[in-house]
C-alpha cells in the first residue's frame, strides 16, 4: 500500500487515489488529496455537472467507468449518496472488484466504517471520513476544508491512517464511534440544514415588512447569535422568550401569521416553544412567564 500506514511525525506515503463520484465533496476532497502529495489515478463523473466539476477541480484526472477507478487506485475515495453508497460496495464486491490492502474511505455522515464490510471480506482496509462541512462546488470549498473537522470512524489498528489523511488535507480529525454516526449526522443536519431555513424564512418575514436589503439587516445579529451560542450554548440567549415577554411574543404570532410566508409561523411556534423550555430548564425563565408564553404561543391562540 505505498507506506500508507506511516503515520505521527512522518507524511504517509503516496497513494494513487481514484475518487468515485465526482460531485461537491469529491471534487474537493480529491483536489485536497492531490495538493497533499497524492496521486489521482481517476474519477468516475456521470452528468454533465460532474464532469465539468471533475474537469474544473480536477484537471487532467482521467474520467473512469467506476470499475476501472477501482481496478487502478491504492485509495477508492467513494463519495456517493448515503442511498447509494451500499448497493454500490455491494455491487463492486459481486463483480470480484476489490483489492487487498486497498484502502477503501467513504464520506457519509450517516455510516460508519461496517457499510464497507463487502470490501473488507475481499481485504480492503475500510475508513469513514467525513468532513463537517457543508459545500458549494466553489472554489470557496477548498479554503473552508481548512477549517473544518472531518469524523473518523474506523477499525483500531487503522484509526491512525483515517487521523493521518483528514490532517494532510488540512483538516482536524476527531474520532466518532461506530454506533454514534447517526446521532453524529443528525445533529450537524438538525444545526446546518434546519438553519438554512430558518433564516431563509426570516428573509422572507423581512421582505414581507418592505425591510431591504434582508440579509445586510440579518448577517451581523446571526453572525454574533451564533459565535455567541457556539460559546456560551443556552446562556447566549436574548429576546423576548428569554424575557418572558409574552404580549411581544403574541405580537409576534399575529404578524407572522398575516405575513403570507408560508410555514414561518410553524417553525416560530415550534422554537420558541423549545426555546422558552430551555431557558425554563436554565433557570433563566420564571415558571409563570413559561406558561404565559405557552398559552400564546399555543396553535388555536387568537
Amino acid at each position: 500500500m505505498g507506506g500508507a500506514g506511516q503515520v505521527g511525525g512522518e507524511r504517509p506515503g503516496r497513494l494513487g487515489v481514484g475518487v468515485v463520484g465526482a460531485g461537491r465533496v469529491g471534487a474537493a476532497l480529491g483536489n485536497a488529496l492531490r495538493a497533499a502529495g497524492h496521486a489521482l489515478v481517476g474519477v468516475s463523473a456521470v452528468s454533465a455537472a460532474s464532469r465539468e466539476r471533475a474537469e474544473l477541480f480536477l484537471p487532467g484526472v482521467p474520467v473512469l467507468e467506476v470499475p476501472d477507478v477501482v481496478e487502478r487506485a491504492e485509495l477508492v475515495l467513494l463519495t456517493v449518496p448515503d442511498d447509494a453508497l451500499v448497493p454500490l460496495v455491494t455491487g463492486l464486491a459481486e463483480v470480484g472488484a476489490w483489492q487487498g490492502g486497498q484502502l477503501v474511505v467513504h464520506t457519509s455522515g450517516r455510516f460508519g466504517w461496517r457499510v464497507l464490510q463487502p470490501a473488507v471480506a475481499a481485504g480492503a482496509i475500510p475508513l469513514a471520513l467525513h468532513p463537517a462541512m457543508t459545500f458549494t462546488g466553489m472554489s470557496l470549498d477548498l479554503a473552508r476544508l481548512a477549517d473544518c473537522c472531518f469524523a473518523v470512524t474506523a477499525p483500531a489498528p487503522v484509526l491512525p491512517i483515517g487521523q493521518a489523511l483528514v490532517v494532510e488535507m488540512g483538516a482536524e480529525p476527531v474520532i466518532v464511534e461506530e454506533a454514534s454516526r447517526p446521532l453524529y449526522h443528525a445533529a450537524l443536519a438538525h444545526g446546518a440544514n434546519h438553519l438554512v431555513t430558518l433564516v431563509a424564512e426570516s428573509l422572507d418575514l423581512l421582505g414581507a415588512a418592505g425591510v431591504e436589503p434582508a440579509g445586510r439587516v440579518l448577517g451581523p445579529l446571526l453572525s454574533a447569535a451564533l459565535d455567541n451560542a457556539l460559546r456560551q450554548g443556552d446562556g447566549a440567549l436574548t429576546g423576548p422568550v428569554a424575557r418572558g415577554d409574552a404580549g411581544t411574543v403574541a405580537a409576534h404570532v399575529d404578524a407572522i401569521g398575516a405575513s403570507g410566508v408560508e410555514g414561518a409561523l410553524a417553525t416560530y411556534r415550534r422554537l420558541a416553544r423549545d426555546t422558552a423550555d430551555r431557558a425554563l430548564a436554565s433557570g433563566r425563565l420564571r415558571p409563570e412567564a413559561a406558561q404565559s408564553l405557552l398559552e400564546a404561543l399555543a396553535d388555536d391562540a387568537p
